[in-house]
């Protein structure tokens, strides 16, 4: 008689870590990610850290379509996130989830993939938020920025607004920030607190600032009792003369 755990479908086989990807042979997410310390200033700005994961060119696997797909920037909440560093990647099967958000930067030699057959991998994957952008006008992609959200199982565009010469934002209801397109940069604004979240050079130019504006206070609050001194040592003399 054939037994009731043999007879059901055989669970899939564990998954092992995941292998090194070749990094990417070109410098956009050097340019518009890791120069800029976004990754950094999204955990930053990201609540409950202990189960957020922030990844930059690793892996997404779903174990029924044995592929993975690496989008440049994955954002994932209620996780383990070391559960996921130690893996290599991230599994949608371990997890019980896909990702909630992930965005690519164009490449030249890669970039119509992103907005065709990427974009339907991810939908089928499950991921509510995908964006892309293009740090050209719209010479790599279809749209300098794009994004889209999942609605029934599908992607449906968000709504960009702006131009080129003023700028390109749409609305991250995953993240709760406005994703920008300005002069070919991309960032990030709060719109709760009306600020981008700061680059490596603003954070060092803002501790620079603040560290003259110190030095500056510190030489004029000297100065001015090296004066009073003066003023005191001018009042002595003229008491002992």
């Amino acid at each position: 008689m054939t037994s009731k755990l043999t007879a059901q479908a055989a669970p899939p086989p564990r998954l092992e870590q995941f292998p090194d990807f070749p990094p990417r042979d070109d410098m956009q997410n050097f340019l518009y990610l890791y120069r800029e310390s976004y990754p950094a200033a999204l955990i930053r700005y990201l609540e409950n850290r202990d189960r957020t994961l922030l990844l930059c060119e690793a892996p997404v696997y779903w174990y029924p379509t044995r592929y993975a797909r690496i989008p440049d920037l994955l954002v994932a909440f209620d996780i383990d996130p070391m559960a996921a560093i130690a893996r290599n990647g991230y599994s949608i099967e371990e997890n019980g989830k896909p990702p909630d958000f992930v965005l690519e930067v164009a490449s030249p030699t890669t970039a119509r993939n992103d907005y065709t057959r990427k974009r339907e991998e991810y939908a089928a994957f499950g991921i509510p938020e995908y964006w892309r952008f293009d740090p050209t006008e719209g010479e790599r992609y279809d749209a300098p920025l794009a994004g889209d959200r999942l609605i029934d199982g599908a992607y449906q565009p968000v709504a960009v607004r702006g131009s080129i010469d003023t700028g390109l934002w749409g609305r991250s209801d995953v993240l709760g920030l406005d994703i920008c397109w300005e002069e070919g940069r991309l960032r990030w604004w709060n719109p709760t607190t009306r600020t981008y979240l700061e680059t490596h050079d603003e954070v060092a130019d803002a501790r620079l600032a603040e560290r003259e504006a110190f030095l500056a206070e510190r030489e004029a609050r000297l100065a001015a009792e090296a004066r009073v001194r003066d003023l005191e040592d001018q009042l002595d003399q003229q008491r002992n003369t």
